[in-house]
């Protein structure tokens, strides 16, 4: 080729070109930004509208349906699922993949634009927010110390959380846990009725007292002076001094009526950190930013903090990503480096050669770092699939020179000067080099095809793997014939001597002289019982199929993060005491395990995980568990969260879900391994069927924490109110209304204003006012007409309790049961669930369907299936076009079935599942086991072409390639051995796809050997009798078949 004779000739033009290639890519790698996954950009929004005061039930008619309705009609909507809890309706939307999310909430913007005005008309603007990984804290950490809450809290909110905030990359940061600041106006409901006063007029005066205006301007001489009217309250004693002017006239102050407290909110959430109570701190960072990068800077501010702060305050983080992220990558880092290491090892032995060696070692890394110029250039990151992509390309990426270079020193062997062995060994291979590497780039084509998850994942893989191919196929044809005109020696035991790697190499040479020797025979053996050959490959494949319900299937592998998170639900209504209690319990069971390093409780957790939705509810609490790294503990993340359940199951009083975090679902919906959704219309039903399952789900080996999403809600106690009654005092269902929820709740009437804080000031009745249903019932209402009148006068009083949410899905209401699964794998727990509710009864108009992970892996399934049908025949087509026939790319097309038997038989061994990534591997192989082949059968027609019979050629073709076959195979097995062993942090994610690839390499090797000679001969064979019955038939041979 060109190109090879200009690199040879030219070869300091060569260097200078590597020296600009490693400048640049050294650059490219240190602004590579690091993650642990590519960013996989959800296709999903969602809709939150805030109705106070509203049942479920009125959420979903009144804010919900009307919602979906609307939001149906938005283009590209795949999915709408919703959720109506109390004061709450989230609403969300599933779009295709691909779909241009800011374009997409734009379109979800302007349709709730459309219908705002017949909603109800005091429900609060509904919030569309795009679902984003960022959303998820990439820090938090706690801060205790020997001082109240209060200032706990103000420290927190002060100073430690304005420092974080002025970062690089944070996009805010909030606090959670800790006492705030109120002032209380507590009423007493008997005075305020001896001076004939009202709730309202005590709250109308204090918002008229607190006030600063702008009156206006005045000039006094020749300048003109701004008026501002100052009337906002200095301190506590001005608001007791307020004046309530008195119905018959006169006026007293606010302190005769009122006690004037400076106090606390009443405390909705409590946090704690190993016990000792805390504040939170959470750190969300910005979109597109480097989690790694935000993360240290967060880490080294606190550091500054720490010294910074007295000896008491003490700030622990609890939650920190890029630890996990360093450790995977980190790792995943080194088993590419220890693979390529191997690599090069075995490239020593079998060419007992350092200068041979010492070209491809430059070559590795040349193209490893020509290969961060391409991922940096075209916006990906260093993340798991990345990385994973070049441990893969790592041992492949040296497969095009090994050839090359086993070629120029075949011909250097047979005297043949320096050039002509680098320009003629070249050329000669050039084609079946460059026909090998575009089969296994060609295989990465379909991912066009692919949707979901799945292709999120695999097209960084994709794409780093073929970027290290192209650098590697460019460098094989340009580099290693330079280096190799200029290094290269014939004396292959010289530099083994110098060395003291005599023995070692002598034992090598002799094993595969033996090998060889071997092979041959077998070869021989193979071309003349061709008819065993082909049924023991059958007998082969048949037996692997055996094995296949050996193999489980799963979405994506499970990591072991080190952290654990445990939801606790009590009852509705619970108190926020009676929850602690609960979660202080399970604290002080899991801080007994020796593996727990920290445990960090939120009591009174929001109602949804995504940050910013939801209110606080007192029955919920929240408990994330750090454990110590995974290199200082003998037991799995699994094994531990097996034991806390085991612990907390007898646990009276509360459902407790405990399982292992997982970083794949940050910042999304969670998705459960298990759902099952029962759709129909009528709660009740609905109810009834999903604990029916639930209890069939149950009793399925492998499920844990089985859940319902109907439960039945908060007690309530309803006010119905007698509009008769009511009118003849001159009231309405609004003043009514507003009278409960201020003597009951209270109401923020104005703030206080002191230094740079903002106080609310809330007017409320004392405790001792509302402690039972008979101080409702005695509650005065005073009416405009002046009439105090009791509550039990306008009301009725009905006990009732409604469902705590309503789902629906695609505008149909639904109960969803889901399920964690532990000791099985997916497939096998969803097929024997599948089974059990096979014959379940149904109600007409009732179905039942499934989801969650299962869902998610059978359409990515669905996908990988396609890409790889198009993967083979593109590798096809690809190998027609460089041999120019379609019979022999049609002989090379039949080590691809061995592989089957590598896999399967390489994850039974292993004990590993059938997961997306191993799909990948699978997909991967279709383009790297016909390498061998292609390397084989074109030295096979080179052989025919120079003269020798067919079986001469096959003959010595094997044993001539099998050198470069072996080798081309060990160092792309041994390259990815340490990837596929799975050790360390984070090696879970790609173990799979290592595995999948290095046993169904090995396997397809050992049969491409001898499968596709006998092949080729059977296809020789046919072709030949095609040709002689055609001359028979037609009296002419201008039939023209390729040999």
């Amino acid at each position: 080729m060109r190109i090879t004779d200009f690199a040879v000739r030219r070869p300091v033009t060569v260097v200078m070109v590597i020296c600009i290639v490693l400048l640049l890519g050294g650059i490219s790698l240190s602004r590579l930004a690091i993650d642990l996954y590519p960013d996989i950009k959800l296709p999903v929004a969602a809709v939150v509208t805030n109705y106070s005061g509203a049942s479920p039930e009125e959420i979903e008619k009144l804010v919900t349906r009307p919602l979906e309705e609307i939001l149906g009609t938005v283009n590209n909507v795949d999915q709408i699922v919703s959720e109506s809890y109390a004061g709450t309706s989230l609403v969300v939307v599933w779009f295709d993949w691909g779909t241009d999310m800011d374009f997409a909430t734009l379109q979800m913007r302007e349709k709730i634009d459309f219908i705002k005005p017949f909603l109800p008309e005091d429900v609060e603007s509904p919030k569309v927010l795009k679902m984003d990984p960022n959303m998820m804290p990439v820090v938090e950490a706690a801060v205790s110390g020997g001082r109240s809450q209060v200032e706990l809290k103000r420290l927190v909110e002060d100073v430690i959380q304005n420092r974080l905030e002025r970062l690089e990359g944070v996009a805010t940061v909030y606090v959670s846990g800790g006492l705030t600041r109120e002032i209380q106006v507590l009423v007493d409901p008997v005075k305020l009725q001896s001076y004939g006063l009202s709730l309202e007029q005590i709250k109308q005066t204090l918002r008229g007292e607190n006030l600063n205006l702008s009156s206006g301007e005045i000039v006094e001489g020749k300048t003109e002076l701004f008026v501002r009217t100052l009337g906002e309250f200095r301190n506590v004693e001005e608001i007791e001094k307020v004046l309530l002017p008195l119905p018959g006239g006169g006026s007293v102050y606010l302190k005769d009526v009122a006690d004037v407290i400076d106090g606390y909110k009443e405390v909705d959430q409590i946090t704690r950190v190993n016990g000792q109570p805390s504040i939170g701190v959470h750190v969300i960072k910005q979109s597109k930013t480097n989690t790694v990068q935000v993360a240290q800077r967060v880490k080294k501010e606190l550091e500054k903090l720490k010294r910074e702060m007295p000896d008491d305050i003490q700030i622990d983080i609890v939650s920190d990503q890029s630890r996990f992220i360093e450790q995977a990558i980190g790792r995943v880092a080194q088993n590419t480096i220890v693979g390529g290491i191997f690599a090069v090892l075995i490239l020593f032995l079998f060419l007992r050669n350092l200068r041979s060696t010492l070209v491809i070692g430059i070559a590795i890394p040349i193209s490893i770092i020509s290969t961060f110029i391409l991922i940096y250039f075209n916006n990906l990151t260093l993340n798991m699939m990345s990385l994973g992509g070049l441990a893969l390309g790592v041992g492949m990426m040296v497969d095009s020179s090994i050839v090359i270079l086993e070629n120029i020193f075949r011909w250097r062997q047979e005297g043949h000067g320096r050039e002509q062995a680098a320009v003629e060994g070249s050329n000669e291979v050039a084609s079946a080099v460059v026909a090998s590497t575009l089969t296994t780039i060609a295989v990465f084509l379909p991912i066009v095809f692919v949707e979901g998850i799945a292709a999120q994942l695999f097209r960084q893989l994709a794409m780093t793997v073929s970027f290290s191919l192209a650098a590697s196929l460019l460098v094989s044809l340009t580099l290693v014939p330079m280096l190799s005109s200029r290094l290269l020696l014939v004396n292959d035991m010289h530099d083994s001597k110098r060395l003291g790697l005599r023995r070692a190499v002598d034992l090598v040479g002799n094993l595969l002289e033996a090998l060889t020797e071997r092979y041959r025979k077998t070869l021989q053996w193979s071309l003349r019982h061709r008819k065993a050959v082909v049924v023991l490959v059958a007998a082969a494949l048949a037996g692997s199929f055996l094995l296949v319900p050996v193999v489980g299937m799963e979405f994506l592998p499970r990591m072991d993060t080190g952290e654990i998170a445990i939801d606790i639900e009590l009852a509705k209504g619970s108190l926020l005491s009676e929850t602690d209690e609960i979660a202080t319990r399970v604290e002080n069971i899991v801080k007994e395990i020796p593996e727990v390093k920290k445990v960090f409780t939120s009591v009174g957790s929001p109602a949804d995980q995504m940050i910013g939705l939801g209110s606080a509810q007192a029955e919920l609490a929240r408990m994330r568990v750090m454990l110590v790294d995974k290199n200082q503990r003998s037991r799995s993340t699994e094994d531990v969260v097996e034991e806390i359940r085991r612990k907390v199951r007898d646990i009276p009083g509360a459902d407790i879900d405990v399982r292992e975090s997982d970083p794949r679902q940050a910042g999304g919906p969670t998705v459960a391994p298990i759902s099952i959704s029962i759709k129909g219309d009528e709660l009740p039903v609905l109810m009834d069927l999903a604990a029916q399952v639930k209890e069939v789900v149950e009793q399925v080996p492998g499920t844990r924490e089985v859940v319902s999403s109907i439960t039945e809600g908060r007690p309530e106690m309803q006010l119905r109110i007698d509009r008769d009654r009511a009118a003849r005092y001159g009231l309405n269902a609004a003043q009514i209304a507003a009278a409960v929820k201020t003597a009951l709740k209270g109401d923020v009437v104005t703030r206080f204003r002191t230094g740079d804080d903002e106080i609310d000031v809330r007017v409320q009745l004392p405790a001792w006012a509302r402690e039972n249903l008979q101080d409702l019932k005695d509650l005065t209402v005073v009416s405009p007409l002046g009439f105090h009148v009791p509550l039990s006068e306008v009301v009725t009083f009905e006990k009732a309790a409604g469902p705590g949410k309503i789902d629906r899905e695609d505008q149909v209401r639904v109960a969803k049961v889901e399920s964690q699964i532990s000791g099985r794998d997916l497939g096998s727990v969803v097929k024997d669930i599948q089974a059990e509710l096979r014959d379940f009864p149904l109600p007409p108009g009732y179905t039942i369907e499934y989801g969650g992970e299962n869902e998610e892996m059978r359409e990515s399934f669905g996908s990988l299936l396609l890409a790889l049908v198009l993967a083979i025949v593109l590798v096809y087509m690809v190998m027609a076009s460089q041999f120019e026939s379609l019979t022999h790319p049609f002989i090379i097309m039949f080590s691809m079935p061995t592989t089957f038997v590598g896999v399967v038989l390489g994850l039974a061994l292993t004990g590993r599942n059938f997961s997306v990534p191993t799909f990948i591997g699978v997909i991967m192989l279709a383009g790297i086991v016909v390498n061998n082949a292609i390397v084989l059968v074109d030295y096979i027609n080179t052989l025919r072409r120079r003269g020798l019979s067919r079986n001469e050629a096959i003959l010595k073709a094997g044993p001539v390639r099998l050198r470069p076959i072996l080798m081309t195979t060990l160092t792309t097995v041994l390259a990815l051995l340490p990837t596929a062993a799975g050790i360390g942090t984070g090696s879970e994610a790609a173990a799979p796809m290592a595995t999948a690839v290095v046993s169904g390499l090995t396997v397809s090797t050992v049969f491409t050997l001898v499968v596709v000679p006998v092949v080729y001969t059977l296809v020789d064979d046919l072709g030949a009798w095609l040709k002689r019955k055609i001359r028979r038939k037609t009296g002419s041979g201008s039939i023209a078949l390729k040999p």
